[in-house]
């Protein structure tokens, strides 16, 4: 399997499972799609993340508790109640070039989690991506970037538990300078990373950089079924 690439001269090799994964710079492939959305003559930039948002200087710190690892079991709907997401969640891989994928732009409000990252709520980095937009108007990330630490997130799952995370930071990086120790690392802590295109457009080439949510599992809330 190879890894998501920052580009096409990146390296590729194998990818690590679970909460082993290291991901090269991934989240970037997704935003070559993204149309910036018009009103009228005048084009709106969706919301981007201020540096009071930043992540801590220490690479571990989060914003309050953090609870023990869940079972494995798969997303099945995101929300984000700061920015009103409320949407459903399918699994997304790499595509021919070795690029993280995002749902189809045909379906604005559909979230994808990295089929090969942990779920959510279990030990390691989840990924979960979307678009910012597409050319019929905003999509289901368009106002990530005005969250802020300590906002919730919440996310269903098929067992019929709920992972409740914590925000810690909201950063904007350019696609190529994505720091992918930070942003997909190992960790044995259930951690979420949410990740969309921002960063400034250009016409042409489109934008030019990735919103990254970082949150931590705060609480698991209601009783597993045997569905995963």
């Amino acid at each position: 399997m190879r890894r998501p690439l920052a580009h096409t001269h990146a390296p590729r090799g194998p990818l690590p499972r679970g909460n082993r994964l290291t991901l090269i710079a991934a989240g970037v492939a997704f935003c070559l799609g993204c149309g910036m959305v018009q009103a009228g003559t005048h084009a709106q930039a969706p919301p981007s993340p201020s540096a009071a948002e930043a992540r801590p200087t220490r690479p571990a710190a989060t914003t309050g508790p953090v609870a023990p690892p869940m079972p494995l079991s798969r997303p099945t709907r995101i929300r984000i109640p700061r920015i009103g997401v409320d949407a459903p969640v399918v699994g997304v891989g790499l595509d021919a070039s070795g690029y993280l994928q995002a749902p189809r732009a045909t379906k604005p409000n559909l979230a994808g989690w990295y089929v090969e990252s942990p779920t959510p709520g279990s030990a390691g980095n989840s990924v979960i991506d979307g678009h910012v937009d597409t050319p019929r108007g905003p999509a289901v990330f368009y106002e990530l970037g005005a969250l802020h630490r300590r906002d919730p997130i919440h996310v269903t799952r098929a067992d019929g538990t709920t992972a409740e995370f914590t925000v810690d930071a909201i950063e904007v990086y350019p696609k190529r300078a994505v720091p992918a120790d930070r942003v997909y690392g190992p960790t044995r802590r259930p951690q979420l990373r949410v990740i969309t295109c921002g960063g400034g457009y250009t016409p042409g080439s489109g934008y030019r950089g990735n919103v990254v949510v970082y949150a931590h599992l705060t609480r698991a809330r209601g009783h597993a079924t045997s569905g995963k």
